[in-house]
């Protein structure tokens, strides 16, 4: 899902790099690989590609990272993606 964008410019997503230790964790669960570990530091490399689903937020174990979940709808742009792709979409979902 890589090469799926959500829109320019309006990710709520935000990292407190002073309070980051650099764990890793944001980069091994992002499904679109927003973040980059950098010099021990988190660093977000790609905000057009978030998708706001919290999967950084909640397993960042010093709360580094703030996003507002849910208001880029990521069941329905993982639906939208499973259906250009010829693949089934999962049921439900507010934006599918």
């Amino acid at each position: 899902m890589k090469e799926f964008r959500y829109l320019q410019n309006v990710a709520t997503l935000a990292l407190n790099q002073v309070a980051c230790i650099g764990c890793g964790r944001c980069a091994e669960v992002c499904p679109h690989q927003v973040f980059s570990v950098e010099q021990r530091k988190a660093a977000i490399i790609d905000l057009d590609s978030c998708m706001e689903c919290g999967a950084c937020q909640r397993n960042c174990p010093v709360q580094a990272i703030a996003v507002d979940v849910g208001v880029g709808c990521a069941s329905g742009m993982i639906n939208r993606w499973l259906q250009e792709h010829n693949l089934k979409a999962a049921g439900g979902g507010c934006c599918s």
